[in-house]
């Protein structure tokens, strides 16, 4: 498995995400939380929708990075459809929880 390093790969991540998901991976008092899965799921009449969760682990041909402390893993299918996408955790009052922008 090969970890790759550098912004401008597949997704990034924002430092307020990486934070926030590594205190989720933190509660997990199983330790089966060790990647971040980011993926596209077919969505219908609006297109695709993101899909963000936790993983044991890679799988064959996942793509792998890590950035801010946090490995990511992206599945084939969805690659070339989240490439050039920014991962980002809003605390606000009128928008809290993560974005995604493509």
């Amino acid at each position: 498995m090969e970890i790759i390093e550098r912004p401008d790969t597949l997704v990034s991540l924002t430092s307020n995400a990486a934070e926030k998901i590594r205190e989720l991976m933190a509660e997990d008092p199983e330790g089966e939380s060790s990647v971040l899965r980011v993926a596209i799921q077919g969505g219908g009449c609006s297109g695709f929708q993101y899909g963000l969760g936790f993983d044991a682990g890679p799988v064959e041909d996942d793509q792998t990075l890590e950035q801010h402390g946090v490995t990511i893993v992206i599945d084939p299918y969805s690659a070339p459809y989240l490439k050039g996408a920014t991962i980002d955790f809003l605390n606000g009052l009128e928008e809290s929880g993560f974005k995604i922008d493509n």
